[in-house]
Parts: C-alpha cells; sequence; structure tokens
C-alpha cells in the first residue's frame, strides 16, 4: 500500500516509499558506479533467493514463476516467522497490498463486458455522491481516471485517513476526499495515489451488490481456483499456512503487529500463496482465460495493459542501466514499461512487514511474483531482474550485490543529510512559547483532529482516528519539535512546526516526515492543521 507503494522509481527499489534495508557494505568507486568483488555466475533460483536473503535480511519469501501457461516454479524459502523454524511453502499467505489493484481493475473491466459501465463514464453515474476538492473535476471524473494516477492528487495524498490503521471507515474515507486538496491540475501529470482506487471499489460493490470482497472471491478467486487467497487480513491469519510481518527496529529486523486496513478495500485486501498466484498470472498472460473459462475479453485484456498515463523515467546510477526503461506510463492497475526490448507489464506492493513485486513480460509468456515477510525492495528487484534476464538469454549480472550496494549507500546517503540538518539546527533556540502553551486540539480539514497534551512530564502527540500514531514531542529547534512514534518500526518520525499569530496565539501546526525513507502514505506534509477553539462557558 502501502505501497505504503511502491511503484514510482524506474526500479521501484523505493516502491510505495519503501523503506531502505540496511545491508553488508559493498565497494563503491568515486564515479557512483557500483561495483561487486565477485563476476556474476550462472542463474540459479535456489541459491540466488538464498543469496538475497541473506544479503538483504529477509525473513522468508516465496516466488512464483510462470511460462507459456505452464507453472515452472512456485516455491518457498525462508522461515515466516524470526525465531519460528515453520519455512514458507507454495501456500504460505503473504499480503501483497497494492498488487490488489489489478483484481479491482479486473473486476472493473467484467462489469464495462456486462454493459454495467464505461470505463469513461462519469464517476457521478455511479455513486452520485461523489465529491473531489474542485467541482469541474467532480463533474469530469471517470471510472478510467479513478485507476490510473491523473486525479491532481499529490504522491499518496489522503493516504492518512486509511495508514497506519485507522477508525475511519470506507465510506468515511470517500466522503472525506472532497476535502483533499489537488497538487497539479487535473490529468495533468502523475502521482500514485490509494484514495481514488477505494473509490473504484466501491463501484465494485454498488454494482454487483456484493461486498469487494465477496465480488473478489465470485468473479474471480473461485473461477481461477486460487482457493486459499483471503480478502481480509483477519482471514489471513486463520490460516495456518501465513507469513508474519516483520520491520527493522534499531537497525534489526523484527516481527511486528499486523496492520489491518480493511477500509481501504480496492486499494489493498487481497492475502495470497505462490500457488494461487500463478494460476492469476497464467490467466492475464492468456489473456483473461483460464482453462475454457473467460474472466474478462482479450479487447479488456489489451485495455488494462495500455498506457493511459505517461510517468517520468528515473535515471539509474550506471551499473544500474541495463534496467533504464525507454518509456514508462500506467495502466489500468498495473505499471506498462519495457526491458531489454520487451514490453513488461509490472507492479509492487507495500503494507507494514509485507512487500510484494509481480513482473510480466507478455510476448514471452513470462510471470514473476515475489512475496517477501519483510519491507525491503531491492531484494525483489534483484532477483526480478535476474530471473527476467535468465528467460531472455543474456549474459548474467550480479544483481543482488549491485542493488544490495546501492541501497546501502543510498541510507548512508540518507543518514549523512540528516546529520547535517541536525548539526545545521539552530540547538540553542528555545521554544517562543511555554511547553504547555502547545498543548490542545488542532484540526485539519480532511484528516480531522489531532491532540497535543502533556502526560507528567512527557509531552505527547497523538492523531484522534490512528491509535498507533501516538508519539512523545522534543523540542528541535526555534518553534519546530520532532515527534517520535511510540510505534519505532514506522520510520515516520516527523517535524512539527508551530506558526504564530501576531499576539502571540498559535495560528497553525504543519508536519513533514524527518526521513526520505519514510513511506509516502505517511502524508504529514498535506496536513494544514490549525487550533480548535475552546467554547466559552
Amino acid at each position: 500500500m502501502h505501497l505504503k507503494k511502491p511503484f514510482i522509481a524506474a526500479l521501484l527499489l523505493a516502491a510505495c516509499g519503501a523503506a531502505v534495508s540496511h545491508i553488508p557494505v559493498l565497494a563503491a568507486d568515486t564515479s557512483g558506479a557500483v561495483v561487486t568483488n565477485a563476476p556474476a555466475t550462472a542463474f540459479d533460483l535456489e541459491r540466488d533467493v538464498n543469496a538475497a536473503l541473506k544479503a538483504f535480511d529477509v525473513p522468508g519469501m516465496a516466488i512464483a514463476i510462470v511460462k507459456d501457461g505452464q507453472v515452472v516454479a512456485v516455491k518457498g524459502f525462508g522461515v515466516r516467522k524470526l525465531g519460528d523454524p515453520a519455512p514458507v511453502t507454495g501456500k504460505t499467505l503473504f499480503e501483497i497490498a497494492s498488487n490488489s489493484k489489478a483484481f479491482t481493475a479486473a473486476a472493473l473491466a467484467q462489469l464495462v463486458d456486462e454493459g454495467k459501465l464505461a470505463w469513461d463514464d462519469p464517476v457521478t453515474k455511479h455513486l452520485p455522491d461523489f465529491r473531489m476538492y474542485d467541482p469541474y473535476v467532480t463533474q469530469e471524473m471517470t471510472v478510467r481516471d479513478l485507476l490510473v494516477h491523473r486525479s491532481g492528487l499529490g504522491l499518496g495524498a489522503g493516504d492518512l485517513l486509511w495508514w497506519p490503521t485507522t477508525t475511519f471507515s470506507t465510506d468515511e474515507i470517500i466522503q472525506r476526499l472532497r476535502y483533499v486538496k489537488p497538487a497539479t491540475s487535473f490529468r495533468a501529470s502523475y502521482a500514485y495515489d490509494n484514495l481514488l482506487y477505494i473509490v473504484a471499489g466501491r463501484i465494485i460493490a454498488q454494482k454487483t451488490g456484493k461486498s469487494w470482497g465477496e465480488a473478489m472471491r465470485a468473479r474471480i478467486l473461485d473461477p481461477l481456483g486460487m482457493t486459499g487467497t483471503t480478502t481480509s487480513v483477519a482471514a489471513m491469519y486463520q490460516s495456518p499456512d501465513h507469513a508474519a510481518p516483520h520491520s527493522r527496529i534499531d537497525d534489526r529486523i523484527s516481527v511486528v503487529k499486523p496492520m489491518p486496513v480493511e477500509n481501504a478495500i480496492g486499494a489493498v485486501g487481497i492475502n495470497t500463496n505462490a500457488e494461487d498466484f500463478a494460476k492469476w498470472m497464467n490467466a492475464l498472460l492468456a489473456g483473461g482465460t483460464v482453462g475454457e473459462t473467460r474472466l474478462f475479453s482479450a479487447a479488456q485484456a489489451r485495455e488494462m495493459w495500455t498506457p493511459q498515463t505517461p510517468v517520468k523515467i528515473m535515471e539509474p546510477k550506471p551499473a544500474l542501466a541495463a534496467t533504464r526503461a525507454n518509456f514508462n506510463s500506467y495502466g489500468l492497475g498495473f505499471y506498462v514499461r519495457d526491458y531489454r526490448g520487451r514490453k513488461l507489464v509490472m507492479h509492487g506492493g507495500a503494507l507494514q512487514g509485507f512487500y510484494s513485486r509481480v513482473m510480466m513480460l507478455p510476448d514471452e509468456k513470462l510471470g514473476v511474483a515475489i512475496f517477501t515477510n519483510a519491507e525491503n525492495s531491492g531484494s525483489m528487484a534483484a532477483l526480478g531482474w535476474r530471473i527476467l534476464d535468465h528467460y531472455l538469454g543474456v549474459a548474467p549480472t550480479d544483481w543482488i550485490g549491485i542493488i544490495a550496494a546501492q541501497e546501502q549507500q543510498n541510507h548512508r546517503d540518507e543518514l549523512a543529510r540528516q546529520g547535517k540538518a541536525t548539526a545545521a539546527r539552530a540547538a540553542g533556540s528555545k521554544p517562543s512559547l511555554p511547553r504547555t502553551s502547545y498543548d490542545g486540539e488542532y484540526s485539519d480539514p480532511w484528516y480531522g483532529s489531532a491532540i497535543i497534551r502533556h502526560e507528567g512530564k512527557k509531552q505527547i502527540f497523538s492523531f484522534s482516528r490512528t491509535p498507533d500514531l501516538t508519539g512523545e514531542m522534543e523540542h528541535y529547534q526555534h518553534d519546530t519539535f520532532i515527534v517520535r512514534w511510540k510505534e519505532r518500526n514506522f520510520n515516520a518520525d516527523a517535524y512539527v512546526t508551530f506558526a504564530l499569530n501576531p499576539d502571540g496565539s498559535i495560528e497553525r501546526m504543519k508536519m513533514a516526515a524527518i526521513s526520505t525513507e519514510t513511506d509516502f502514505s505517511y502524508d504529514f506534509h498535506d496536513l494544514a492543521f490549525t487550533p480548535v477553539k475552546s467554547k466559552a462557558k
């Protein structure tokens, strides 16, 4: 989801704003090109996956590979949970987060085939109460627009309505969209969002008369025989064979509690295993068919994999030059780009403790899915390129070593940036007001309220609808504080800055993530808090 979500870089190395793993350091030359200590060896799935688990400190992984309609590999590696020897298998369930978006797109494609809606229908034709901030956008927004990340919303705008787990209902999230200000003009540029896929999920429920999960079961999962797959985190954890989520806490990989986000179905919601997902990839690569059954028409299959929104091409470091796209775009639930001269259809997924990646070469009838129980995108990128290269018959590249070294360098660079910022602050400055004067309730137009209060000598910041977003505030400089969240695996500590009125009262409060490694779904910068005035007695 997350990706909180990833998704936006050319290599998807930091998909969904994914946290970067801390891994053993390899060499880097002075030009910035990463070098490794040994030449690449021939592809060997078991050896390569185990090498990636070690290099990127990932507890467990499942991989599915399909080719020419056949299942080549469905296999688990490592363990489901640190401290427990139970192995990952082809049946082990993982949260796949935003790789659920393709299921939402496919269900809409079915409804188009059935004549129950059209891609270019106004959203208000099916959800009359739907509203965006701009009335013109409300009027012009189509079903297609919900899926292609060109609404004018900023990257991950409004995600704090569901990430991390909130008490908002799905309907409340959709209703609050009208208060989220756009960042650009409508249809002007690409920016990944989740909220509009939640709206798309609501349309599916409205047109089918079933919940999103029930519709997925009846229309996709059961026809494909994806019997292990669930549409809720609660159901996943009832299975005896499920992976546990892992995050980094104090630079050590640790088991963390699940992050159920049942209010974000449509954007996320599918929990599956390698065996089931192989069936999904084969159906997609066959143009929407499974045996004699057609899930959606060939026309809709083409539509889903047709570029809809251009995506900026990122320039990789020299050692990663082979992964550079010549074109990059978003289709309907998938990224569509090229790799080594072939069309590549792919997506990533990120939720707390789980990352996933899907890569398909339609012309080669090749599909690769990688699920992890850790927040690491580099391991999946390295293995994904490694597997694609093998089936394309190109000379092997040590993607594991190259990407591991690059991730480590990126993390060192971020720590250095934070260190410079801390060294440059006015350490001797003091807040303009007594600390207790910053206590009180603050309200944002789309999120709602946050509370600052004293508990003994500690000043506590908490989001009213997000139980886990609670942390202690410490002074940073002037009228800027840092809130350090109690849940240390979030990697989302944030600056909290106050602006004063001429009379010394607080005019507003704004926030910003401290680290560039913070998942973009922590969209603190989109909040515009103002003090809630106490009612006169």
